[in-house]
């Protein structure tokens, strides 16, 4: 996730504060430091980082923490607070006919995330399409049309034509249908006079109701001098920051917004058209501080059981809670757990999963739990039907043949039918619930099984 060392440098610096209930005034300066040292090496400008660390000594010093409330929780609300307020609201995106300009440097992610853009608002029930002007750089033309199809949106460009103006203007035209439409347009290694001019031109034509700068998380203090250029030529009305799915700190996003005044509308969190968020700031920083991200786990939970069910229209979740728990229903909640994008992400977007507990983690853990899950998907499609209604009756001679069929050895097998067993007895514990008192009994345990270290992972076993 972007600023993914800032949220674990100000956990631990927050987690000094563990026990205490009063502040001392060096508590409070160590806590300044640690936060201008972690805001500066994730590339946020210098008097961002002052502006913000001087509000939150300032309140720290003056403001009284309510009765009972421990230090940390109350510096964590000042951190929580002041952070909001540096990224600003979400840019403004109504769900009605809008054409929006997009704007960037070459390399930074323009054509994935209008077609990605294009998807999400696909899924809000408007029709939208892009239109590809970027005559510049060679294969833009057939990389928009690729991502568009798997994104199953409207497109238009015009490999043979060389003249962006002309495309753009052409475009809206085979496209009036659409309601929602993209321009994407070219870019150069660095700010030159030709793009400006050429972006200016493209503006004028298709006169867009909002124009978004989309930058590179990984672009660093360069964001400063892109955006004011960006700003100055076309108007900069939000920012869509691309590529946190990798190690970029992704500080100079925070710069993009302050310098043009603008906010952020878009992440970009993986390669895939679905792997796009609206930036929501709240959301956004409680996961930055291992708080969570209910909103967007909900909506990547519906979008997951959506996929699962349209491939396996006889499959419903709920009949796990009132009959027998078999491997098909495991591999069907595989496939919605995969279907809810990287996992580190999801953790993320639970209260108490992500920040410290995943901190503590090894760092190959999550490829090592999502490798697991497709070694068992792999291993449950060389089984029977009736071995996977009734995995109890696999015996010696079947698991042979099984590892032999899905190339995996015996001792996978084995810890797939062991994975089984314990998601079984867990099911179990849920059905024939009579009460609410039990359920919220059965939740408790849960979360106290959970509750240390690693074992945040709890309920989900050897994954």
């Amino acid at each position: 996730m972007v600023l993914d060392d800032l949220g674990s440098s100000l956990r631990g610096t927050l987690d000094k504060l563990r026990g205490k209930s009063r502040l001392s005034e060096e508590d409070i300066e160590e806590i300044v430091k640690e936060i201008q040292r972690s805001l500066l090496s994730a590339d946020v400008d210098v008097s961002l980082v002052m502006e913000l660390s001087d509000n939150i000594k300032e309140r720290a010093l003056e403001e009284e923490p309510p009765a009972g409330t421990p230090a940390r929780d109350f510096v964590l609300r000042i951190v929580y607070e002041e952070l909001v307020d540096l990224i600003g609201e979400s840019t403004e995106l109504p769900l009605e006919e809008q054409t929006i300009l997009l704007a960037g440097l070459q390399g930074s992610g323009k054509t994935t995330s209008a077609a990605k853009m294009a998807w999400w608002f696909s899924t809000k029930g408007l029709r939208p399409a892009v239109i590809q002007t970027d005559t510049f750089r060679p294969g833009a033309y057939q990389q928009a049309k690729e991502m568009t199809e798997r994104a199953e949106v409207d497109f238009y460009g015009n490999p043979d034509a060389d003249d962006p103006v002309e495309i753009a203007r052409k475009g809206l035209e085979e496209t009036s249908e659409a309601d929602v439409h993209i321009v994407d347009t070219a870019g150069r290694h660095a700010l030159e006079d030709d793009l400006i001019d050429e972006i200016e031109d493209i503006e004028d034509v298709v006169e867009p109701d909002t124009s978004l700068l989309v930058l590179d998380a990984a672009i660093g203090q360069g964001a400063k001098d892109q955006s004011q250029q960006f700003d100055e030529s076309i108007g900069i009305d939000g920012v869509v920051i691309t590529k946190l799915d990798g190690t970029a700190k992704g500080g100079g996003a925070l710069t993009a917004v302050d310098q043009t005044d603008s906010s952020i509308a878009f992440l970009g969190t993986g390669e895939e058209v679905q792997d796009i968020e609206r930036f929501e700031p709240d959301g956004f920083i409680s996961r930055l501080l291992g708080m969570g991200d209910l909103s967007q786990l909900a909506e990547r939970v519906e979008r997951a059981m959506e996929q699962t069910e349209i491939e396996e229209d006889d499959w419903d979740p709920e009949d796990m809670l009132q009959g027998q728990f078999t491997l098909n229903d495991m591999q069907k909640q595989m496939e919605a757990m995969n279907n809810m994008g990287p996992l580190d992400q999801v953790l993320d977007m639970i209260p108490g999963f992500g920040g410290g507990i995943k901190d503590q983690l090894p760092d190959d853990a999550m490829d090592v739990t999502q490798e697991r899950m497709r070694t068992f998907s792999v291993i449950m499609d060389s089984m029977t039907e009736a071995e996977k209604e009734y995995p109890k009756a696999i015996g010696a001679s079947q698991i042979e043949r099984i590892a032999r069929g899905s190339g995996t050895s015996e001792e996978q097998v084995r810890e797939l039918l062991q994975q089984y067993k314990m998601m079984e007895k867990t099911i179990k514990q849920f059905q024939g619930m009579g009460s609410d008192k039990e359920m919220q009994r059965m939740m408790q345990q849960m979360q106290q099984q959970g509750g240390g270290g690693g074992g945040g992972m709890g309920g989900m076993g050897p994954f």
